[in-house]
């Protein structure tokens, strides 16, 4: 993957260099306006925080929205923490391309991905990139991947605010917006406000931020017992003035399911009957845009 340039010509005294780095960056650019314009929805699913549920959500979601009869690809930017491949149980393919780029990984259900994850030799095998180099990949997965017609492209960024999130979330051109994950306590929606203050100064609108991990269904009785504390995200919804989709419980069930690459909107239980929920709260969002 190639490094980004600085753009500050002065000071590192190649300006031929950096002039040409600069008509790539243009022209990468260009590719990715043309390729993003032939997908109806972009939306990023952010956090301000890891260990929410974020990517989990993201394969829920496009599950959810394939399920409905949309076509829909995932981008796997959290690139140090590529875990879509699993969760979408196309962990062991590899891509291949052809003149028109890199072609994305199609799952059972018709869902595109893309990820770094299938470059790796193994799942064990980690990618220790600085930032700029992380950044690029992501530029490339956005200009040298076919990802043709799509209703939805949802993009599973990296929690937090750092480079590669920025790089993500300013590269997408007429991106509808940003879907902000956060679990009940306190410490969470804590870090889920600045997510919203990251959307405020980006400029990007907020379609609405969904509370993970709500509540524990115990496998037993079926009853919901609030493990995290209930609420947290709805209240910091409506102090914020941004939507709430709606919460998401705990599931064994669901989980166990995950860790088999099968999204548990496929199954028959509770948290699946919240997703298709918010699901057709986002549709009715962004169609609204």
């Amino acid at each position: 993957m190639a490094e980004e340039c600085s753009g500050n010509c002065d000071s590192c005294g190649e300006s031929s260099a950096c002039s040409d780095t600069k008509k790539m960056m243009e022209q990468q650019n260009r590719v990715i306006r043309e390729k993003m314009d032939k997908i109806k929805h972009k939306i990023a699913i952010v956090s301000g925080k890891g260990g929410v549920g974020k990517s989990t959500v993201t394969v829920n979601l496009a599950a959810t929205l394939n399920q409905m009869g949309y076509s829909v690809g995932v981008l796997d930017g959290d690139i140090h923490g590529p875990n879509i491949p699993q969760m979408l149980g196309v962990h062991d393919v590899q891509p291949t391309g052809d003149e028109n780029g890199i072609m994305p990984i199609v799952t059972q259900q018709g869902i595109k991905t893309m990820s770094i994850g299938y470059f790796l030799p193994d799942q064990d095998s980690p990618i220790i990139w600085r930032g700029p180099k992380a950044s690029g990949a992501i530029k490339q997965f956005l200009s040298d991947v076919s990802w043709g017609e799509l209703d939805f492209l949802l993009i599973d960024t990296p929690p937090g605010s750092g480079d590669i999130q920025l790089t993500t979330l300013q590269s997408i051109p007429d991106i509808d917006g940003m879907v902000i994950v956060t679990t009940p306590e306190e410490v969470s929606v804590m870090d889920a406000r600045k997510s919203v203050g990251t959307a405020k100064v980006l400029e990007i609108p907020i379609i609405g931020l969904v509370e993970n991990m709500s509540g524990f269904v115990c496998p037993h009785c079926d009853e919901v017992v609030d493990v995290f504390g209930k609420g947290g995200g709805e209240k910091a919804a409506k102090a914020l003035s941004v939507n709430f989709l709606g919460p998401i419980p705990l599931d064994v069930r669901a989980r166990e399911a995950s860790d088999k690459g099968i999204p548990m909107v496929t199954l028959d239980c509770k948290a699946s009957e919240e997703f298709k929920k918010i699901v057709d709260k986002i549709v009715k969002i962004v169609k609204k845009q």
